[in-house]
């Protein structure tokens, strides 16, 4: 660190697109702070991926980004990063890959702009990263960008995120959830597609065996607007309990605020699995198509299950095979096994 960079003002973080991979990138701006702590850190982000970066300590502002999903607007994008020169970044982590993301911090003048090759952006990042066979893990992906290329990557700190005990209230208020009763969260649904999700009568028959151990206990499911009727699905199968499909109608501040509420969650491979892992709630996690090890849960507490079968994980959105065995077979007391013991202590 040379001593005019260190004067710099500020630094711009790009977030990635997806919730999940931005809790996952946390740990970037852990290092980014410990090495310049006197820096305020600034996060552009997609709306519906911000609320994840407000909910992290390391963060000064979050700058909503104005552009449509996958258009190129260059003229605006133009305009955009000519705003941004106002701020006095001395740096940028660009995190997508996309060429349209990396022309943000060119456009606005940024010293220095780092990231990875992605889609050739030569010239437009100064500070040039290159993906490693096999490929890192999440967390370890993003952290590296803190440093130069050619340094090894020591330790990673795990994501940490964090939700004030009013903003808990108010959303237990809001959906009627008891705060003194035992609350599980499930998250069936996932955005990469169907074959991530386990099915929604293994969902209900987990509830089933939450209420016959505690009559108490309340179960919460999380999800998108396109959750809705999936979770209609486990609330109906699960025959009664304290059961709340609240799936598009909780904002994300809102659905942080729940998670970080629970004694538990259970979630498909997905952004409401490392938000949970980031609050460091007792987590099972569930892997069908996709790999536990590159975006496993840091939780203090935390199991992860895949069958791991021999077609797995293929990483597609639908079963190429129709079967969707690596989730369809992961039965109800193998899950229950290892959420049990969480709800016990």
């Amino acid at each position: 660190m040379t001593g005019a960079e260190s004067t710099l003002k500020r630094t711009l973080v790009i977030s990635p697109n997806w919730i999940g991979d931005a809790v996952m990138a946390q740990p970037l701006l852990q290092q980014l702070k410990h090495q310049y702590p006197e820096r305020a850190i600034d996060v552009l982000a997609p709306p519906g991926v911000a609320p994840v970066w407000r909910a992290m300590a390391e963060v000064d502002s979050v700058l909503e980004t104005p552009f449509r999903h996958g258009a190129l607007q260059l003229k605006e994008r133009w305009a955009f990063g000519r705003q941004l020169r106002a701020r006095n970044y001395g740096s940028a982590y660009v995190l997508p890959n996309t060429l349209k993301y990396a022309l943000i911090p060119w456009f606005a003048g940024i010293a220095k702009r780092v990231g990875y090759k992605g889609e050739m952006r030569y010239g437009l990042l100064n500070v040039m990263h290159h993906d490693e066979l096999p490929a890192r893990p999440m967390v370890p992906f993003y952290a590296a960008l803190a440093h130069h290329p050619s340094m090894p990557l020591g330790p990673v700190g795990r994501p940490r995120l964090l939700a004030g005990s009013e903003q808990i209230a108010a959303v237990c208020a809001k959906t009627g959830i008891a705060p003194d009763r035992p609350l599980v969260v499930f998250a069936p649904g996932a955005e990469f597609g169907a074959a991530k999700r386990w099915p929604a009568a293994h969902f209900a028959e987990l509830a089933k065996a939450i209420f016959a151990a505690d009559p108490s206990a309340q179960v919460a499911l999380l999800g998108s607007p396109k959750d809705r009727e999936a979770c209609d699905d486990v609330v109906v199968a699960s025959g009664g309990g304290a059961m709340f499909n609240l799936a598009g109608a909780t904002k994300l501040d809102e659905a942080i605020a729940l998670i970080a509420r629970a004694d538990a969650v259970v979630a498909n491979d997905s952004g409401l699995l490392h938000i949970a892992s980031a609050l460091d709630r007792p987590v099972v996690a569930l892997y069908g198509p996709t790999d536990p090890d590159h975006a496993p849960p840091f939780s203090s507490v935390a199991t992860s299950i895949s069958l791991r079968l021999a077609c797995s994980p293929c990483r597609q959105r639908e079963c190429p095979l129709g079967h969707h065995d690596c989730m369809n077979k992961m039965a109800v007391n193998l899950v229950w096994r290892e959420l049990q013991p969480m709800l016990a202590k």
